[in-house]
């Protein structure tokens, strides 16, 4: 049970440290190594084509915007 609450402990202190980096900083948390877009990666799936669902809300949003399009023209 010790090792249990110094282990809460310490992980709660960590939390209070980057809250209040946070808070002073106003700055975001980030990695350091740049995310995905630094070794090349242009999407988080990196397929060679979009999978359904993605084809589907990629065909409404199309739909959405002419029907925009439409009504301005209107």
């Amino acid at each position: 049970m010790e090792v249990f609450i110094a282990t809460f402990i310490f992980f709660l202190l960590a939390f209070a440290g980057m809250a209040l980096s946070y808070i002073f900083k106003r700055k975001s948390i980030q990695g350091s190594c740049g995310g995905l877009g630094s070794i090349g990666v242009e999407k988080v799936c990196d397929c060679p084509s979009p999978c359904d669902a993605r084809k589907k809300r990629m065909a409404r949003e199309t739909a959405r915007q002419a029907q925009l399009e439409k009504d301005r023209i209107l």
